[in-house]
């Protein structure tokens, strides 16, 4: 099976790019940007092709006798629809590493195309969303009674380049819940609750993350909420926020906050990656009952990497499964998580 990683040069393809190299599952490296990709290829002893996305043309001959594509260019608002099209001409199995509520759904109408074309469609196989899906579906396993889920996350270590546009593109789109099985819109930092760590209580607040679409379709669940830990004066500034909502959704601002994420935001260095982790809770409740799980897994690029790269791996080893569309707990398993390293469950909270 021959396989690519497209975006190869940015932050995270470049993480990821070198611990394949050094595993020696040799990938073609990918993206835009020719003399910084033949540079890297040098450096890694890989192959590399350079190809935009913004072609259609283009991207079908970029994936000209690829079987798999692992897309990590982001924001996959405005880069997944086409690569996924590239790879539905193709026939390229597809992955992604996006947190987008709107690519997942995206993704997931494309069920019956991919299901045509016999490729597996999986966005979300690193932080986003590997350990909290695995997580919903572990509680869903073990607790089949719930119809609420309450999933939520404390990391450390900073934002790449790439999920701090995202984040400028969610400020002016507002958080998203799930209720009643259908996706709703609401204000930034709609609710707020605490979570207990080391026991000390975190204030954290709702967000727009991935799993209120993807734990809906890993689990059935109806009724989805996701949070984040913040502190109390970074909320109230969130709220703030919501009065600017029409301006932050123009292109100006988009174009000027997206340019200071460019000049300022670097991503973690390996140190700080090494010396940081994640903490993850979920709560399901239903029929009276509720049931708390926790769960830390190392800083959240490091998890990207080994998850990525531990689906990447079963493609090579394995015959594919059936195509169409699948989360990363429908594809490797609810426990999958929990086959990487530096992750363990806690336990109640």
């Amino acid at each position: 099976m021959q396989w690519m990683i497209y975006g190869a040069n940015g932050y995270t393809g470049r993480l990821i790019a070198a611990e394949a190299a050094k595993r020696g599952l040799q990938p073609v490296l990918a993206g835009r940007n020719e003399a910084a990709l033949r540079a890297q290829a040098d450096e890694l002893g890989l192959r590399w092709r350079q190809f935009t996305l913004d072609i259609p043309g283009a991207v079908e001959e970029g994936l000209r006798g690829i079987d798999l594509v692992l897309h990590c260019a982001g924001p996959f608002s405005a880069t997944s629809a086409p690569m996924l099209e590239g790879c539905l001409a193709t026939r390229t199995h597809y992955l992604d590493i996006t947190g987008e509520i709107d690519v997942f759904a995206h993704c997931h109408a494309q069920h019956a195309r991919a299901q045509d074309a016999r490729i597996v469609v999986t966005p979300g196989v690193g932080f986003d969303v590997v350990p909290s899906d695995c997580l919903a579906a572990q509680l869903h396993r073990d607790c089949p009674w719930a119809t609420s889920l309450v999933l939520a996350f404390e990391g450390g270590g900073g934002f790449s380049p790439d999920t701090a546009k995202t984040s400028v593109e969610g400020l002016g789109s507002g958080g998203r819940v799930r209720e009643n099985g259908e996706l709703r819109r609401v204000p930034l930092a709609w609710k707020t609750r605490t979570f207990t760590r080391d026991g000390v209580d975190r204030v954290a607040m709702t967000i727009p993350w991935g799993d209120v679409y993807t734990a809906h379709v890993s689990t059935g669940i109806p009724n989805i909420e996701v949070y984040t830990t913040a502190s109390p004066k970074s909320i109230a500034r969130i709220r703030r926020l919501r009065m600017l909502g029409p301006l932050l959704r123009t292109q100006f601002v988009q174009r000027w906050l997206k340019r200071r994420v460019e000049r300022s935001v670097k991503g973690p260095d390996a140190q700080t990656r090494a010396d940081t982790q994640a903490h993850f809770w979920g709560e399901v409740r239903g029929n009276g009952r509720a049931q708390v799980r926790r769960m830390v897994t190392p800083n959240g690029y490091a998890l990207t990497v080994d998850a990525s790269l531990g689906i990447v791996q079963c493609f090579l080893d394995n015959p594919p499964p059936p195509g169409g569309y699948y989360t990363p707990s429908q594809l490797m398993g609810p426990d999958y998580v929990l086959e990487l390293p530096g992750v363990e469950i806690e336990g109640p909270a």
